[in-house]
């Protein structure tokens, strides 16, 4: 007699199942296709966790260029400022200054044109 170890095999399809919840028709209903259905979605979740980093880099990148334009000089005479004036600001804290707090900001490209 042939052993097909059902509980396990049962187990491990309803689980696939269960993660292909909210998908639409047979891909989450049955476990042929929910399973290339999570195993797609697995494979664009890895990639974008990564995308999303690129993503934002380049949104704050652009908000801080826009910003030290209006104060009078440009993204990479900033950061060259900054590296030299040793303010360890990330890009993400600066932008985030630049939108929210645009007198400190202020301070900061001050210091960037002093350093240089």
């Amino acid at each position: 007699m042939r052993v097909t170890n059902a509980p396990a095999s049962r187990k491990r399809r309803t689980r696939m199942i269960r993660a292909a919840k909210g998908f639409r028709m047979r891909r989450s209903k049955l476990y042929r296709y929910a399973s290339d259905a999570v195993d797609h979605g697995r494979q664009y979740a890895f990639r974008d966790r990564r995308t999303k980093k690129r993503n934002f880099r380049a949104l704050w990148q652009i908000r801080i260029n826009a910003a030290a334009r209006a104060a009078g000089i440009t993204y990479s005479r900033l950061m060259e400022g900054l590296k030299a004036a040793k303010v360890a600001l990330d890009r993400k804290i600066l932008a985030d200054l630049a939108v929210s707090e645009p007198k400190a900001f202020e301070a900061v490209v001050q210091a960037a044109k002093s350093a240089k």
